[in-house]
């Protein structure tokens, strides 16, 4: 059978490497972000913000010149292209 003094010292050991282990590592409870990950973040904006942006403008310009939905359309349709033409950028970025 085991001893209870083995199992403490055993228990004792591995308390003090996980401590070591901890104060090597720093912090331990915050975990970095995987690489890529900004330029993921960046890529979701575009496919967002632009026909988001191009719509609202749109709707708006649309609204003052009294030309519906045309120049909403127009933006729209813009806007995502530019998206795609800025994510073929972000993509040919290496990932930080």
């Amino acid at each position: 059978m085991v001893d209870d003094r083995q199992t403490d010292d055993l228990d004792l050991r591995i308390a003090k490497a996980r401590a070591a282990e901890e104060a090597r590592a720093g912090d331990v409870g915050v975990a970095k972000p995987a690489k890529g990950y900004a330029q993921g973040s960046r890529v979701l904006a575009e496919l967002i913000g632009a026909p988001l942006g191009g719509g609202v403008l749109g709707w708006a310009l649309d609204q003052w010149f009294g030309t519906k939905p045309w120049i909403m359309l127009i933006l729209i349709a813009l806007a995502i292209v530019v998206a795609f033409r800025n994510i073929f950028r972000i993509s040919k970025e290496r990932a930080e």
